[in-house]
């Protein structure tokens, strides 16, 4: 059975909507950012359900759209939130056989040059810098992403050896990923 989702892991600023975009196009598949759907769903912004009602209430929120996704949705692309695995619930759907999850790797250093405090952001609202957020989160979240993970991608070479990384890494993953589904189907 091919799968019928991809779902794109990692750390904020790793590239999972940009490049999951490109990786949708690339397969010819629709694409879903889990955060933009939940907040349609929700009509709130993330950062309004973390401050009225905290992040365990987001967690939950999260849980269901991605539950929602993977069964309601045509075959896609999904870019997961940062924090989608830290529920076993999540890491159980994540390993479905109709699922192939990538997770895009980077060092909290090299994420952190990247991300901004912004809105949609709200765990880097907490008074640490960037670095020290995505380090701790980085240290808690990497051995559940490396549980789920089928494909792996080193996210910084790209950066440092492409003219477009984000185009380059979706078509290294377009073939990892169809690479991936032939070998479970085989």
């Amino acid at each position: 059975m091919t799968a019928r989702h991809i779902v794109l892991v990692g750390l904020m600023g790793s590239g999972k909507t940009t490049v999951g975009k490109r990786l949708a196009a690339r397969l010819d598949r629709h694409f879903v950012d889990a955060d933009a759907a939940l907040e349609e769903i929700t009509d709130r912004t993330i950062a309004e359900i973390f401050e009225g009602e905290g992040e365990e209430a987001f967690r939950d929120l999260e849980a269901d759209t991605f539950e929602e996704l993977l069964e309601h949705h045509e075959d896609c692309v999904i870019a997961a939130g940062g924090g989608l695995v830290l529920r076993a619930e999540n890491r159980n759907r994540l390993r479905r056989d109709d699922v192939t999850v990538v997770l895009l790797d980077a060092s909290p250093a090299f994420l952190a040059s990247r991300v901004e405090a912004k809105a949609h952001r709200p765990l880097l609202h907490t008074g640490e810098s960037a670095r020290d957020v995505l380090t701790r989160l980085h240290e808690e979240r990497a051995p559940l992403y490396a549980e789920v993970a089928d494909i792996t991608i080193s996210v910084e070479p790209f950066h440092a050896e492409e003219d477009k990384p984000k185009q380059a890494m979706a078509a290294r993953l377009a073939d990892l990923v169809l690479a991936h589904e032939a070998q479970v189907t085989a």
